[in-house]
């Protein structure tokens, strides 16, 4: 039997007990600062290689950008179906099970790192020309996702050991891998790119030296006694149950991600077909944009935890709570963040590159999606929170909706009819229209949870 966990221990006093709004705050601000650092793994690679000037190798960065989704989708699964069953767990009491859970998903995701790494290879050219990579772009994007692939198991392995982490509520270990992780990709970057003249390539095998830090530094944790939980042995073996609990909450968290990689690739063939430069310019406006999006996710996944406890305990009042706070502390941070956009678009864009084209065009871009930010964090919390649920099925359909029903046909619709302003503005229709359909759709859930209890009581 796997060691009880004292009611006391902090972790659990959070999950349980804080205040809503003070809980979302305590679990949600760590993840933001460590993913503001950890998105400076993007634009620390956007930023060296803009000091190359050569617009070419800067487009093929955000051209490549995909294949690093597509890792962390695939990763997701085994993350985010592994993070909902842990925190459940956790709130009905049963450590064994959870311990059980964490082993399992450290076994399953080195399994699929391998499994990544030599289909990628087996098909590189064809998944470069999939980007959407001409003749000018083509070896650039070719050299960053190669290495990228070669890589796997460590962007895995970083991504998947952080949402483990967070499920227990060790959020601050949790971020202290990103942090070590991007410190070292900043220090790397110039010397690849520069000092080895190695350019593009360089700044892939940064990215990838940096993720590998930041595994070790999360298995270091879990080898030192610092978590809740703790992998072993004798759980290597995942029961059918196990299995099927991770599967069933994260095959469509990895859907969700791989179809907005899908809608990603659709977006910049899109642009392509205007210039290259234009995929350069969106790449840098939508980078910046990442920063405003880790505030959601960030929110987002301090909250999943807080639902997926209360959910094995059956506390569906500090649920409704915790779902109302989330949404107003992260819609007020995002009409802040929406604020610096506007102003100062011209000299963020600015920062990565000298083009006065691509500047342009980039704050042309920057001031039209920002308009996501206040929809968005509704949208991606009610999407965890199912996951946390257990219940990825609501998950799948605000997905579906999302970037099937809603985004892919607006973009191709907008572009068709209004060009390129119709396009960059595809993204913030979709979102307001998914705000509205899922935190309706979340509530009614909760509602009905807490209705059948009621019932059978």
């Amino acid at each position: 039997m796997a060691e009880s966990i004292p009611k006391e221990d902090k972790r659990i006093f959070i999950l349980s007990q804080e205040k809503p709004a003070k809980a979302v705050i305590r679990l949600g601000v760590p993840l933001i600062a460590g993913m503001f650092i950890m998105v400076l793994y993007n634009l620390v690679d956007t930023y060296f290689i803009g000091l190359l000037k050569d617009d070419y190798q800067l487009a093929a960065v955000n051209l490549a950008y995909p294949v690093m989704m597509i890792s962390i989708a695939i990763s997701n699964m085994i993350g985010a179906g592994a993070s909902s069953l842990i925190a459940r767990s956790l709130g009905a009491s049963d450590t064994e099970k959870a311990c059980h859970t964490l082993t399992s998903g450290f076994v399953l995701t080195v399994l699929n790192s391998i499994i990544v790494t030599l289909a990628g290879l087996l098909f590189l050219p064809a998944i470069v020309a999939g980007l959407g990579a001409q003749t000018n772009t083509y070896e650039y994007t070719k050299q960053y996702v190669s290495v990228i692939l070669y890589g796997s198991i460590f962007t895995m392995g970083s991504y998947t050991f952080g949402q483990l982490l967070r499920a227990e509520g060790s959020v601050k270990q949790s971020i202290v891998g990103m942090i070590a992780g991007t410190a070292v990709n900043m220090i790397l970057d110039p010397v690849f790119i520069f000092t080895l003249h190695m350019q593009i390539k360089g700044a892939a095998i940064a990215t990838i030296l940096g993720n590998a830090v930041s595994m070790l530094i999360s298995l270091l944790f879990y080898l030192s006694n610092k978590t809740l939980l703790k992998p072993s042995v004798k759980y290597i073996r995942p029961t059918a149950e196990i299995l099927k609990e991770i599967f069933w909450v994260g095959v469509p968290a990895t859907l969700e991600t791989l179809l907005t990689s899908a809608a990603y690739i659709v977006n910049n063939n899109l642009a392509v077909a205007y210039d290259e430069l234009t995929v350069a310019a969106m790449g840098i406006a939508q980078k910046i944009l990442s920063l405003g999006n880790y505030v959601y996710q960030g929110f987002a996944s301090g909250t999943q935890p807080l639902m997926g406890f209360n959910y094995g305990a059956k506390n569906y009042p500090r649920m409704m709570s915790v779902l109302k706070a989330s949404i107003l502390v992260t819609s007020g941070t995002e009409l802040f963040i929406m604020a610096i956009y506007s102003i100062f678009a011209p000299a963020l864009i600015g920062i990565f590159t000298e083009s006065s084209q691509v500047i342009e065009t980039g704050s042309i871009v920057l001031r039209t999606i920002m308009w996501i930010l206040p929809f968005v964090g509704a949208v991606s919390m009610s999407r965890m929170s199912f996951q946390a649920m257990g219940k990825p099925q609501y998950a799948f359909i605000i997905t579906l909706v999302r970037q099937l029903f809603l985004y892919v046909p607006l973009l191709l619709l907008l572009n068709h009819v209004f060009g390129f302003t119709g396009m960059i503005w595809a993204q913030p229709v979709t979102e307001l229209i998914m705000m509205i359909v899922s935190v309706i759709l979340l509530i009614k859930i909760i509602q009905n949870e807490q209705k059948n209890i009621e019932i059978r009581s």
